[in-house]
C-alpha cells in the first residue's frame, strides 16, 4: 500500500494538469495520483516522460526494451505492469521477449545495437559509472544525439523506479 495518500479529487489548481495527464496516458495513473501532491513536479514529470516517448530518435522498440530491462533489474512490478504487454507489444516487443529481458544475454532475438544498449542500461543501473568499453560499444550504432537520449532514458527510468519503490506505489 502506498506510503502517501492518492490525490483523488480535482481542485481548480490541478484540473488542467489532470486533464493533460488523462489525455496523454488514458487515465490518471496511481503514480500521477501521488505526484499531484506537488503539481509542479507532476507537470515536469509528464513533460519529461512524454518527451522521451515521442521526441527522441530512439525507436519505440529500443525504448521499451530498455524500460523493461530497468524494471527487471530493480524488481519494479509497477513499471513492468505498465509496459508489459500492451506498451511493449505496441512497439514490437513480444511478451516472451519482455520475460527474456530478465536474462537478456541469453536472448537470440536481439540485434547487436539492442545488445549494446541493454549492456549500457545494465551498467548505468547497476554500477552508475559506465565502463569505457560498454559506452564505446554503442558508438557504431548510435550517434551523439541517440547516446544522449539513451542515457537520459535509462536515468529517467531509474528515477521512475526509485520513486515508485520508495513510495510503495500500488500496481495499477
Amino acid at each position: 500500500m502506498t506510503r502517501v495518500r492518492y490525490v483523488e479529487g480535482e481542485t481548480s489548481e490541478i484540473a488542467p494538469l489532470v486533464q493533460r495527464i488523462r489525455a496523454g496516458r488514458g487515465s490518471l495513473l496511481k503514480l500521477y495520483k501521488v505526484l499531484l501532491h506537488s503539481p509542479a513536479v507532476a507537470e515536469t514529470w509528464l513533460n519529461h516522460i512524454s518527451a522521451l516517448r515521442t521526441g527522441t530518435y530512439l525507436s519505440g522498440r529500443l525504448r521499451e526494451l530498455v524500460i523493461v530491462r530497468v524494471a527487471h533489474l530493480t524488481g519494479t512490478a509497477y513499471v513492468l505492469k505498465q509496459h508489459v504487454p500492451l506498451m511493449a507489444e505496441a512497439e514490437g516487443v513480444s511478451a516472451a521477449e519482455c520475460a527474456g529481458l530478465a536474462d537478456w544475454p541469453a536472448m537470440t532475438t536481439l540485434s547487436p545495437a539492442e545488445r549494446a544498449a541493454l549492456a549500457y542500461a545494465d551498467a548505468m543501473t547497476l554500477a552508475v559509472r559506465v565502463p569505457v568499453a560498454v559506452h564505446d560499444a554503442l558508438v557504431p550504432f548510435f550517434g551523439d544525439r541517440a547516446r544522449v537520449e539513451l542515457s537520459v532514458l535509462v536515468a529517467s527510468y531509474n528515477m521512475h523506479v526509485r520513486v515508485v519503490q520508495a513510495l510503495d506505489i500500488d500496481v495499477e
